[in-house]
């Protein structure tokens, strides 16, 4: 069983792109900027930003973090983003996810700048993602498919199962997954809440992308000898053993189904810090294309 190490990779990733960066400042080129805007308190979500705030200081890029209160009004939030969508220097930005029950998500995703989503969210992004045109790729598909190859595991002919159909993971990753691409050319099954005898078609799966939500949900009975396993769920398990009083668990019982895997990712350390890699690498593409 070898694991794919997300934090090893994500790392790896960073320095490269430092470099270029490094390079660019020597040439006296633009330095890649990236922009996040954050509406309310959320902690996970205030986290989640602060990281990429510290991932662009390491790599080199500049950042704006615009940090709005929980009642900012859709109007508010709009006006936010036609500034970002009109500014120059800003090469890329996101919108945090979850956002305040008044907004609406999907009014606020469709008037970011398709040329800087680099969250690959924006209709025109996904339409291209699956046309096989260029385009960003949506940050957590991204980051595993850069996993899959940076470990050369094996998709070519395979049968893949995708545990969940949500817009961001799920459904992505069932059409990379298919394409004509090194990390590719895969049989893909997207299984989801309704799906029938699901641990008769997991058994039979090569590969598994787990992103349902639920912890611990695949166990190693579900699974077969020599299965790789992506496990994309991070929950937070109340365990009065641990200081926090929780652990973190993905969707996947790693203690057991790792037994039987060939390759895995772990819950932390695994495909959560690519996320944040391909982030930046958006954004260092945005600003190439630039």
């Amino acid at each position: 069983m070898q694991i794919l190490d997300g934090r090893k990779t994500s790392n790896d990733i960073k320095d490269e792109i430092a470099l270029e960066v490094a390079a660019r400042k020597k040439n006296g080129n633009k330095i890649p900027h990236l922009a996040a805007i954050i509406v309310g308190s959320d902690g996970a979500s205030q986290t989640y930003v602060a990281s990429k705030v510290k991932a662009c200081q390491k790599v080199g890029f500049n950042s704006t973090l615009i940090d709005l209160p929980e009642d900012t009004t859709e109007e508010q939030l709009l006006h936010e983003i036609e500034i970002l969508n009109k500014d120059t220097d800003i090469d890329g930005f996101i919108v945090q996810l979850p956002l305040p029950k008044h907004i609406d998500e999907q009014k606020i995703l469709m008037l970011v700048n398709p040329d800087k989503d680099v969250d690959g969210f924006h209709p025109t992004n996904v339409g291209r993602m699956t046309l096989d045109l260029p385009c960003y790729l949506p940050a957590t598909p991204f980051g595993i498919m850069e996993l899959l190859e940076r470990y050369q595991v094996e998709t070519s002919g395979k049968n893949v199962v995708v545990l969940g159909r949500s817009h961001i993971v799920g459904r992505p990753m069932s059409i990379l997954m298919s394409q004509k691409r090194k990390a590719g050319n895969a049989t893909v099954t997207l299984a989801h809440s309704r799906t029938q005898n699901l641990a008769k078609i997991t058994k039979n799966a090569d590969i598994i992308i787990a992103a349902i939500g639920i912890p611990e949900f695949l166990k190693a009975d579900m699974v077969k000898d020599g299965v790789t396993i992506i496990d994309v769920g991070i929950t937070r398990v109340k365990d009065v053993t641990k200081k926090r009083g929780y652990r973190l668990a993905g969707d996947v019982d790693f203690e057991q189904v790792s037994k039987k895997a060939a390759f895995i990712t772990p819950v932390p350390g695994g495909v959560g810090p690519m996320t944040i890699a391909m982030l930046l690498k958006n954004t260092l593409l945005a600003s190439r294309h630039r």
